[in-house]
């Protein structure tokens, strides 16, 4: 691997598409779309249009940075599998970074992380916090509330903070899911098929 390693980066767990390609510090290139829906059809073509514009390919790639949410139940898996993917295809590291590592990076003053969620609520993880929760978004806060920044600058800080943890120990990407999804199994039993 060389001294600057080569990392894209990417996230789906909003309504967005946004990669990041950096080798070390640098941003080579970088693309968000937003979008409600579609970021399974639309992710791989943006991370091959990220690369081309970089004068890249996959098999340039040291390390793969995915954002794991919270966020869209969807969206995440689609990231987190895409990453995956390509990653043991690759024979290189996927690295799970939450959306609450992503907006934090470089702000060092005392706040409450928090990502949108459903019904005017918010997934929030404070200093100290062992865990994530879902609370009001009209809640009494004791700190300020830091909202993820713009897709593109979210995926390029995923990227960043995958490259510092290039080549340590760390689980698979995970979807970080906060709560369980909206669908349900249907309550009604399976219809019964004949021979």
């Amino acid at each position: 691997m060389p001294s600057e390693p080569l990392v894209l980066g990417f996230d789906t767990s909003a309504a967005h598409c946004a990669a990041a390609l950096l080798c070390g510090d640098k941003v080579l290139a970088v693309r968000a779309i937003e979008m409600k829906r579609g970021q399974a059809e639309h992710l791989v073509p943006l991370l091959q249009e990220v690369l081309s514009e970089a004068g890249k390919t996959v098999d340039d790639l040291d390390a793969i940075g995915v954002g794991i949410g919270p966020g869209n139940f969807t969206g995440i898996r689609i990231a987190v599998s895409t990453a995956r993917g390509l990653a043991l295809s690759l024979g290189i590291d996927a690295i799970g970074v939450s959306t609450f590592e992503a907006l934090s990076y470089g702000d060092d003053s005392p706040h409450i992380a928090a990502v949108p969620a459903p019904r005017d609520q918010v997934y929030a993880l404070g200093p100290g916090d062992d865990e994530p929760r879902l609370v009001a978004a009209d809640g009494d806060f004791n700190l300020p509330m830091c909202f993820p920044p713009a897709p593109a600058q979210l995926a390029k800080n995923i990227a960043r903070i995958a490259a510092t943890r290039i080549g340590a120990a760390h689980p698979r990407p995970a979807p970080l899911y906060v709560k369980p999804a909206d669908a349900a199994p249907p309550r009604d039993p399976a219809p019964v098929i004949l021979p």
